[in-house]
Formats: C-alpha cells, structure tokens, sequence
C-alpha cells in the first residue's frame, strides 16, 4: 500500500529517458543526451526539462511537434548531427519561451522561414551546407542570430556561382538580394511559358489558314471541272 502510495507522489513527466541523464542546473531540470547515438528525439523527455541537450547525435529530422509538450523549455542543443530537414512546426509550442537554439554543425541545406521567424531564441546555423536563397536571407533579416557564429553562415550552393563558398552576409553586404533574384527567375519563367503559348497559337492560325486555303482550292477546282464535263457528256 505505501509503495502504490508512492507512485502516486511521483509526479508524470519526471523519469528521464534511458540514453540520456537528467540533473539540476542552476535549480531547473537539464536532460543530457549528448553522444548516445539517437537517430531521432527521445519521446519520453520529462515535460519540467528546462535545458536539452542533443547534440553529438545522429538524429536527421526535427519532426512538427517535436518539443511541443516541453513548455518550460529554454534551451536547446542539437548542433553536431546530421539534421537535413526541418518542419514547419518543428518548435511550434516552445517559440515564446525558447530563448537558445543552437543547430550549427548539421547538413541543413535549406529551412522553412516559418520554423523560425516565430521564434524568440538566439539561434546559431554556422557550419551547414546552406543553399542560399530568398528564404535564407529572410530569416538573416528576422531571426535573432548569434552574432558570433553569424560570419560562418556560408553558401555552400547558391543561384550563381560567384557567391559559393562566401559568407552570406558578406554576400548580402555587396548588395545581392537573394529574394530578387528568385523573383527574376519566376519572371523568366513565365516569359517563356507566355512566348511558348503565344508560338502554339500563332502555329494553330498558321495550319488553320493553310487548311482552308487548300480546300478552297480543291473546291475551286471542282467547280471549274463541272462545264467542261457536261459539255462532253453533250
């Protein structure tokens, strides 16, 4: 009786996954699971963790709801993965309080603005295979980036080849703006569907005169044939 007695005591979310270690630090939970070689982020995290670390891991994905139920989050460590892609709701109901994001050191390429214009934490994105794009700048405008990490945000890909290998922000100092030119390249793009549309049109009227001129003809010929024939049927 005094044993069910105590499960009752213990409060839910207090168990600490069993890769990972849990501790006080500077009086809030911190979940450690630094080089356990997760391939994706625990499910069983305590929901009073304050401070997460996963970094050193072998996780690929930040899937949509992913800290969703961790609502005293503060800090998150998942640099030194090999994290490619990132959903929209990645950090969705942890954006308010989240004040440190640190995914530097994966092999994102790319990033939807959304996962994080919302949020308030510093962030640092250095030493990623960035492609560098209208989106990329966006968040460079918008997010509150480390200004410490900030010069190695570099274009690992970018839409012209003089800009690869750069600092993006030595690349937005020049002048570039990336959002631009993604709007010229839609420009383009719909200038040679217009041009390929109006070919067609001018091709169709083309065969189409071409089409009725020649039954004309053959009509023509036809009506010049029929005196010729009844005077020889005479």
């Amino acid at each position: 009786q005094a044993f069910f007695c105590l499960l009752l005591c213990i409060p839910w979310g207090s168990s600490c996954p069993p890769s990972c270690q849990c501790m006080e630090r500077e009086g809030a939970k911190a979940v450690l699971c630094s080089s356990r070689h997760l391939e994706e982020i625990p499910k069983d995290i305590p929901r009073d963790v304050v401070f997460l670390k996963l970094d050193a891991n072998s996780i690929t994905r930040i899937p949509s709801n992913a800290f969703r139920h961790l609502s005293h989050l503060e800090e998150i460590d998942l640099s030194r993965n090999a994290i490619e892609k990132i959903d929209r709701a990645a950090f969705k109901g942890v954006a308010a309080g989240l004040r440190s994001l640190d995914l530097s050191s994966n092999r994102i390429h790319s990033i939807p603005k959304e996962a994080l214009l919302a949020l308030n934490a510093k962030l640092r994105l250095a030493n990623n295979p960035w492609h560098c794009e209208c989106a990329l700048q966006e968040v460079l405008w918008e997010a509150r980036l480390d200004l410490d990490s900030v010069q190695d945000i570099t274009c690992h890909t970018a839409p012209r080849q003089e800009y690869v290998g750069k600092p993006l922000l030595q690349v937005l100092d020049a002048g570039v703006n990336l959002c631009s030119v993604r709007q010229r390249t839609m420009d383009v793009a719909m200038f040679v569907t217009m041009f390929g549309w109006f070919a067609m049109v001018i091709v169709y009227v083309v065969c189409y005169v071409r089409h009725n001129r020649e039954d004309s003809c053959r009509h023509g010929h036809y009506l010049r044939s029929l005196p010729s024939a009844q005077a020889h049927a005479e």
